[in-house]
């Protein structure tokens, strides 16, 4: 019997994945057939994609709600549909494109006009996620620039750090036993441990 198969994605896991699966469930998809990752879509190596894409067969149907949930990927979402409507001979639906739909428009002309839309909407995917991934850079920039601080503060040095090094310069002491002392990991004591040569400015 034929099946049909949901495929949902966000981008992250704070992202609200309540909007694709209740227009998942509103075209009859089962929830036991629908397919979430929480991840990027800048590729396919996705856990629940791969499970999917596993069980998906001849005469199945693979629902998504807009391409851009499928990936951002212009290449890569080519090359997914073509395995999936080629190799798996499976169909697939656009929610939000209905041109995007291969159980239906099966003639040459539908399928130009399918082919065409499908690299348009490919193409628009992955370049709003470069936009995108540009804006993030100019916005780190503009934030440093304005003095932001990024990534955890440094951990302070202990007081008792000198007769620490000391002890360990003179091989009275290992790295891991000092960190032990300080209170603080081997990474951080060794990092200690090379400012101490640095040249002071």
């Amino acid at each position: 019997m034929d099946q049909v198969y949901g495929y949902v994605r966000v981008s992250t896991k704070e992202q609200n994945e309540a909007r694709q699966i209740a227009a998942m469930r509103e075209v009859g998809v089962a929830p036991g057939d629908i397919y979430m990752d929480k991840q990027s879509g800048a590729d396919f190596e996705r856990v629940q994609y791969r499970r999917m894409l596993r069980r998906l067969g001849p005469g199945d149907t693979l629902i998504v709600k807009s391409i851009d949930r499928l990936g951002r990927n212009y290449t890569e979402i080519l090359e997914q549909w073509r395995i999936i409507t080629k190799s798996k001979r499976a169909a697939i639906v656009i929610l939000d494109m209905p041109l995007l739909d291969t159980r239906q428009n099966r003639d040459l002309t539908g399928q130009l006009i399918a082919d065409i839309v499908l690299q348009l909407l490919s193409y628009v995917a992955q370049t709003e996620r470069e936009f995108i991934r540009q804006r993030q850079a100019e916005g780190i920039v503009a934030a440093r620039e304005r003095g932001v601080h990024f990534g955890r503060d440094a951990t302070p040095i202990s007081e008792n750090f000198p007769q620490t090094l000391a002890e360990w310069r003179a091989k009275k002491l290992g790295s891991r036993a000092a960190a032990e002392r300080l209170g603080v990991s081997q990474t951080t004591f060794l990092k200690w441990a090379k400012a101490e040569n640095l040249p002071k400015k």
